[in-house]
């Protein structure tokens, strides 16, 4: 599990409980993502739309419980952006 996971996992989470909803990855993304890919924290292509972001979400979210922790979202960031 990368720095780079954690420090995007703990950018997106917007209420700071550790976990992650789908509301908060696609709020966080389109408010933030911009700002965290030219910062090297996110690749530009990254970035997307709410589907893509909800993809990314669904990805992660291997047991169905619609709440990512940490590393369910590493899993799949560290593998999806190659760190």
């Amino acid at each position: 599990m990368s720095a780079k996971a954690r420090k995007l996992f703990e950018a997106l989470d917007l209420d700071h409980d550790g976990t992650l909803t789908r509301l908060e990855v696609i709020t966080a993304l389109r408010a933030k993502g911009p700002t965290l890919a030219a910062h090297g924290d996110l690749p530009f292509w990254g970035l997307g739309d709410v589907d893509a972001s909800s993809a990314l979400f669904d990805a992660a979210d291997k047991n169905g419980d619609d709440v990512l922790t940490f590393e369910e979202f590493s899993r799949e960031v560290d593998r999806r952006f190659g760190w």
